[in-house]
């Protein structure tokens, strides 16, 4: 049995639903015999003492949390994300470079300096890609600074908008797709299985404030209500990202999977344990053995 920090931040404890499935981890982690703690940015030094890390606020290689990570690393304690897995997927052209030398399949994807952002170069990406375009901006996470854009106007506009942030964009074929499947991956095994749908009207300014992904809410679904190519997929491309908990966007459309991207550190408060109650139990263990 061991000692587990759970390492958290103001803005996780903020959320009820989030700060519920915080008390979940601890008295799974109770219940198997470990004792859990609650680790504050103002208590790195407390890392050191652990057996085990479970990271649960905001992953970026700017953030705490990544020090968390690097620090439990380096003096060898299992850390769930690990630096890593943090690097790759919250840097989107380092971790769509990943995908694409792995051959995963993505969205037809281009990767603009700075120096291409002019006229010339929008008309030959939406030649190449067709139209619309889909923009991103590197470091965006929760589905902002990633826009859909028609002309060449809107692009150069989008474009310039999001260098003030990063010095390389990412440009996508903008793929319709029949369904988008969520698929929660932990350490190369399947863990849980969702699928985006529009919320109500109602609820859409409440998905904002809550930071989930803008203008879409989640539905939970078993794995057998799942296509198997799905959670195929998503397992391999999480295999080419790193080692850590995982969930992966995937758009299906006829008959073909596509990964949108691979996210690290997933947030797990929208009914995940409700469908699947061994989540919290399967993490503790894959952290600690």
């Amino acid at each position: 049995m061991g000692t587990i920090g759970i390492f958290v931040d103001r803005q996780t404890l903020s959320y009820s639903k989030k700060l519920s499935m915080l008390m979940r981890f601890r008295e799974v982690a109770e219940s198997l015999g470990h004792r859990p703690y609650f680790i504050f940015p103002v208590e790195l030094k407390k890392i050191v003492k652990l057996d085990g890390l479970l990271i649960r606020s905001r992953t970026d290689p700017l953030n705490v949390s990544y020090v968390a990570a690097r620090m439990a690393t380096l003096h060898g304690i299992p850390v769930i994300d690990n630096p890593e897995a943090i690097r790759v997927c919250s840097d989107k052209v380092n971790m769509y470079l990943h995908l694409m030398q792995a051959k995963v399949p993505i969205p037809r994807t281009e990767l603009l300096v700075r120096k291409e952002i002019v006229p010339s170069d929008a008309r030959d990406c939406f030649e190449r890609l067709g139209s619309p375009v889909v923009l991103k901006e590197p470091s965006t996470s929760y589905s902002n600074r990633v826009k859909k854009v028609h002309r060449v106007e809107d692009f150069l506009q989008t474009a310039h908008a999001y260098l003030k942030m990063a010095d390389e964009l990412v440009v996508q074929e903008y793929i319709e797709s029949e369904e988008d499947w969520r698929i929660g991956v932990l350490n190369g095994r399947f863990l849980f299985a969702s699928r985006y749908v529009l919320p109500r009207e109602s609820d859409q300014e409440q998905a904002v404030d809550s930071e989930e992904i803008p203008y879409y809410g989640i539905e939970m679904m078993r794995e057998d209500e799942v296509p198997g190519g799905a959670i195929d997929l998503a397992i391999h491309a999480c295999k080419v990202v790193g080692s850590g908990l995982f969930s992966v966007d995937i758009k299906e459309r006829k008959g073909n999977m596509y990964v949108i991207e691979v996210n690290d550190n997933p947030s797990l408060e929208s009914g995940e344990e409700e469908f699947y109650p061994d989540i919290s139990e399967r993490i503790i263990v894959e952290l600690l053995g």
